[in-house]
Parts: C-alpha cells; sequence; structure tokens
C-alpha cells in the first residue's frame, strides 16, 4: 500500500476528515491553538508581569502603555489575561482527557458486553445527563475544597456521560466488524479487543467531541473560579480576574 493509502485507512485520517467538516470543530481547533501559542510564549508576548504594580496607573483605559487598560492594582489587563490561558489550558485539556478516558472506558464496556452491564452503565449516565452539566460542576466544587485538581475533577464528572455515549454508539457498530470476530477466534482476551481493537477505531468521533470540549471545559473553569468553586483568587485565572473586576466595580 502506498503512503497515501495507510494515511486514508488510519484512524488520525479519519478524525482529520470529520474534523474538517464541522466548522464548529474547526473553529474551536482555531482557538485553541491560539490559546496553547498564548500560554507558551506568554513571557514574551505579555508587555508586563502578571503581577507588577503601579498604584499611580489603576484603572485606566486602553491606552499605548497598557493596550487592554489596568486593574484595581494598576497591574496590566492584557498580560494577566496571556498568563491566565496557561491555567485555562491545563485545566481544560486535563478535565477532558480524565473524562474520555473514563467515559470511553465505560461507554467501550457496555457496547462491547451489552445485556445488564450496558443497561446498568446507561442508566446512569443518564442519571448525570438529566442534571445540566453547568449545575452539576457547581455541585460537585462546592462539596470539594478550591483548588486545581478538584476543579479537574469537577468538570471532568459533568462530561464523561457525553463521551460514554460517543464510544458506546460507536462500538456498537465496530464489534460486530470481521476484524473482532478474528480477534475472537484466536483467542483475544476481551480486555486486549476492547484496548487494542475497538478503542483506537472510536476514536475519530472522540477527537471531534473533544475539540470542542475543551472550549468548554475552559468556559467551566471560568465560571466556577468566578463564583469562588474553582481556584483561589490568588491564582492568576480568567474567572479569578472577573471575580476581582466585579468586585472593584460594585
Amino acid at each position: 500500500a502506498t503512503k497515501e493509502t495507510r494515511i486514508k485507512s488510519s484512524f488520525w485520517g479519519d478524525a482529520w476528515r470529520r474534523l474538517k467538516q464541522d466548522r464548529a470543530a474547526v473553529v474551536a481547533l482555531c482557538v485553541l491553538v491560539l490559546l496553547i501559542l498564548c500560554g507558551i510564549f506568554a513571557p514574551y508576548i505579555a508587555p508586563y508581569p502578571y503581577d507588577l504594580q503601579d498604584t499611580t496607573a489603576t484603572f485606566q483605559l486602553p491606552n499605548a502603555q497598557h493596550l487592554l487598560g489596568t486593574d484595581n492594582f494598576g497591574r496590566d489587563i492584557l498580560s494577566r489575561i496571556t498568563y491566565g490561558s496557561r491555567v485555562s489550558l491545563i485545566v481544560g485539556f486535563s478535565s477532558i482527557i480524565v473524562a474520555i478516558i473514563v467515559g470511553g472506558l465505560l461507554g467501550a464496556i457496555s457496547g462491547y458486553y451489552g445485556g445488564k452491564v450496558d443497561n446498568i452503565l446507561m442508566r446512569l449516565m443518564d442519571i448525570l445527563m438529566a442534571i445540566p452539566g453547568m449545575l452539576l460542576a457547581i455541585s460537585l466544587a462546592a462539596v470539594l475544597k478550591p483548588g486545581l485538581m478538584n476543579l479537574v475533577i469537577a468538570i471532568a464528572i459533568a462530561e464523561v456521560p457525553g463521551y460514554a455515549r460517543v464510544v458506546r454508539a460507536s462500538v456498537l457498530t465496530i464489534k460486530d466488524q470481521e476484524y473482532i470476530e478474528a480477534a475472537t477466534c484466536i483467542g483475544a482476551s476481551d480486555r486486549r479487543i476492547i484496548l487494542r481493537h475497538i478503542i483506537p477505531n472510536c476514536m475519530a468521533p472522540i477527537i471531534v467531541q473533544a475539540t470542542l470540549g475543551v472550549a468548554g471545559a475552559i468556559l467551566s473553569a471560568a465560571s466556577l473560579s468566578f463564583l469562588g468553586l474553582g481556584l483561589p483568587l490568588e491564582v492568576i485565572s480568567w474567572g479569578s480576574m472577573l471575580s476581582l473586576a466585579q468586585q472593584a466595580l460594585l
């Protein structure tokens, strides 16, 4: 087979083709790439240190020195937004990765075994999906203490049902394919079939879903931090910036 044929037959190639067909996913991917570049090159993009205070330049409107103005401590808002993208990206990607791992395994097990296992797992997912995702994340974050790890867990649990449903639907289609039957005939274990044959072939819809999910996770992290349920105010993040700005506004 030629190199082009191998690319077309890979699940990465299939995922890229499906991604290009979804305009919302392409826009979300572009935004994520921009945020990643801002986070990586924050020291070079930010005109000032994010914690540099100037009490003689508080609440300034956008000007030549401060393109987005300053806050109540005279700190440059553009610099703080740029550095805040790092925390937002960490929370966004970490929560989606956890949701993909947990939801993917639950969806694969549910779709592969079917029967009572499928019924029990999917009813649990239905219970979680019956609760609005943001409300579920707020409830979990309120129970847990404010912190980066707890914020990731709260958002990830709210995202798990969506990925479990996506993977289950793909597994129901894949498990009857000939290569799965061949793996079963040669004595491959269920664990090997699920991890080596089924899940890799479910990656195309997962990647598209994850591209949109990261953007939603970043918004959820900012919302929880704004409400005081995510990251502490002393940690530079978009949510904490909004919370401090609201206090100054009032």
